[in-house]
């Protein structure tokens, strides 16, 4: 495809502002919105569009598309990587965040954005790294070298079926695909087969290669149970990167505090008082130090009466009727 095909596919026909408005819709509801599924969203539709410098900048579909022996030959890693975030045209852009929304919701919000992010890094490395194995191992043992020379492919189709391969790798339920109930762990291997029946042109060892990633990933997953590195890496660089808000934050916090007089200026540890209450020996009730009169029953103060965590041996001197009447004398005054 040429560069002037680019430029034509940057005319919307209609279906990336139903998406929009779709993707708008199911934020507003989100009470905790997924930042890194609402990132890929952004980013895969900006790469079809390429508006403005981005035209410029951007490499051409041309110079990404997925193809194993130029991947192999050239150790072209750009090919690797960004093919997946390339898309053919506007509907297969838009079925593809439609599904990446609902999977990228479930899973970000139920993992955290760290991790989800981790995930996706890890199941985009494992797909684009089977389909090449498949394909090259299609050529060295059964002499077909169609899928490794001939056949290019883009999309993030692959990516999203791995992601379905995790989202349900735990569920037990049913699921409906054109009408056929399957459950749902396997539903990837059915989609696999329909879309190969009905779709004409997909790239087939891309879904496998994405259902295989899957796979991969939980066992990965299930048989390590230490930290998972790469969320660590994320961390580690979200936290460069917030560094600076972060300092300008407190910069501005601890001047808050210092002009208006509230909180702690300092040491966070609160300060504890001993002499700021007294308790009535009458009725237990804790009263400020400055008050002479106990609030509740109208006794009055006599010795120190500081706050205790014993009661005192004076307690119960007045019965509970006259406590009783007491407070309903001092608070119709």
């Amino acid at each position: 495809m040429d560069r002037d095909g680019g430029i034509r596919r940057r005319i919307t026909r209609g279906m990336i502002p139903v998406l929009a408005l779709h993707v708008g819709t199911e934020f507003y509801r989100l009470r905790r919105k997924p930042p890194v599924t609402a990132g890929l969203i952004l980013a895969n539709t900006l790469i079809y569009l390429r508006p403005g410098a981005l035209d410029r900048l951007l490499p051409t579909i041309d110079e990404v598309w997925f193809n194993p022996h130029l991947i192999v030959k050239y150790g072209d890693l750009r090919r690797f990587f960004l093919s997946a975030f390339y898309h053919m045209g506007e509907s297969h852009l838009v079925y593809n965040m439609m599904s990446l929304l609902w999977k990228g919701i479930q899973l970000e919000t139920s993992m955290g954005s760290v991790e989800f992010a981790s995930m996706v890094a890890a199941l985009l490395g494992l797909s684009q790294g089977i389909t090449l194995i498949l394909a090259k191992s299609l050529l060295l043992f059964f002499d077909y070298e169609t899928a490794y020379y001939n056949q290019y492919a883009v999309g993030f189709s692959g990516v999203l079926f791995a992601m379905k391969v995790v989202l349900n790798s735990e569920s037990d339920d049913l699921t409906s695909l054109n009408g056929v109930l399957v459950p749902a762990r396997h539903a990837a291997w059915v989609e696999l087969i329909l879309i190969q029946l009905f779709v004409p042109g997909v790239s087939f060892l891309g879904h496998l290669g994405g259902i295989l990633a899957g796979l991969v990933y939980l066992k990965l997953r299930r048989s390590y149970s230490g930290p998972d590195p790469l969320a660590a890496l994320i961390r580690k660089v979200a936290g460069v990167i917030s560094w600076p808000v972060k300092f300008l934050r407190s910069l501005i916090g601890w001047q808050t505090r210092r002009i208006t007089g509230r909180g702690t200026v300092g040491s966070r540890r609160p300060v504890q008082r001993v002499y700021d209450v007294w308790r009535c020996t009458a009725c237990t009730y804790d009263n400020s130090a400055l008050a002479d009169v106990c609030e509740m029953c109208s006794t009055e103060r006599s010795g120190h009466g500081f706050a205790s965590p014993t009661p005192s041996n004076n307690i119960g001197a007045l019965s509970l009727e006259e406590v009783r009447r007491r407070r309903l004398e001092r608070f119709s005054r």
